[in-house]
């Protein structure tokens, strides 16, 4: 009933064991770290503390406040319209890497700057190296196709201390291309991380929109505005998300002796079979599919990798 207080899970179990925020939000924490939150904090019909997540400006607030808080950052802004990342999903995604390279090092997470990462598509916002660097302190080489995203990701790098020798960011010119002129001829990276596009147009993008608006507000949207921003490179791409991870994944046969795991978000399931195809096709030694859960929403992790169970030992003693 309306105005009665609910009862809420002690913990939000679909995430990651080690995930940050496994707990519900504890807002005054949270202003107590970052004042601009407060303004959007309000009681909700149930007397529970929250922010109106239909409204842009409160969730960047959140995503500000929360990586202040858990992850000790100084500083982060993004460019009006750019994506911003939920933070809990984003932290999986870092966790569950962490446990797949641990299986390959008799169950110890590797942590230190030599476990290095490449973080295709960093964005504006610079979440995963953000994350990355903080609970498991490894380095991250972030690449980035528009120049806008790519200045705002280099100002987080450079206003908080704790990630200018630890992140290195690169253009990518051709935006067809994903590790070439980005990976060199001798580097060696740990993992590679990637949230592609979601959708294959402009228009599938809007009406998603459309649509996650009036699930949020209880009433048809007519305007696109997207509670968590995102500029159209970031959100579509032709052929969508299939089609970019089938790219990928061709493209990465030629970087085999240069990463040991490669890995990307897949929000749509009925992608998998392709997906699965492709990576046949290419001759991937291993593949590992790793569920994740959010609150309602479903996706998963797909990584693969080119070295043969000797090959990863033989990588882990070097590291």
């Amino acid at each position: 009933m309306s105005g009665t207080k609910r009862e809420h899970p002690k913990e939000k179990e679909s995430l990651h064991i080690r995930n940050r925020h496994r707990d519900r939000y504890d807002f005054q924490k949270l202003i107590a770290s970052c004042q601009e939150l407060a303004q959007f904090v309000k009681l909700n019909e149930y007397h529970d503390e929250s922010i109106d997540f239909a409204d842009p400006e409160a969730v960047k607030a959140l995503n500000r406040a929360l990586l202040m808080h858990f992850y000790g950052i100084g500083y982060w802004e993004i460019p009006a319209g750019y994506l911003c990342p939920p933070i809990p999903g984003r932290a999986d995604y870092i966790h569950h890497m962490a446990d797949l390279l641990a299986a390959g090092n008799g169950g110890v997470i590797p942590v230190g700057e030599k476990i290095r990462c490449l973080d295709t598509g960093v964005g504006a916002n610079c979440v995963y190296p953000i994350i990355g660097n903080h609970e498991y302190g490894w380095s991250f080489k972030g690449s980035e196709t528009d120049t806008v995203a790519i200045g705002s990701a280099r100002k987080i790098v450079r206003m908080n201390p704790s990630l200018r020798d630890q992140v290195e960011l690169w253009l990518q010119a051709n935006p067809r291309e994903i590790f070439n002129t980005i990976v060199e001829k001798e580097e060696k990276f740990d993992l590679a991380v990637c949230n592609p596009p979601f959708h294959s147009s402009a228009e599938e993008s809007v009406n998603a929109t459309l649509r996650k608006a009036s699930n949020l507000s209880g009433r048809k949207a007519v305007a696109p505005v997207r509670n968590f921003g995102g500029s159209n490179h970031e959100l579509w791409c032709e052929g969508g998300e299939a089609r970019f991870i089938r790219d990928m994944i061709f493209e990465s046969r030629r970087f085999s002796d240069n990463i040991l795991w490669f890995s990307t978000m897949v929000s749509k399931s009925d992608h998998l079979k392709n997906i699965y195809t492709a990576l046949k096709k290419a001759e991937a030694a291993e593949v590992k599919t790793i569920q994740m859960g959010q609150g309602n929403k479903k996706s998963r992790i797909v990584a693969w990798t080119y070295l043969s169970a000797e090959a990863q030992k033989n990588w882990t003693a070097s590291r």
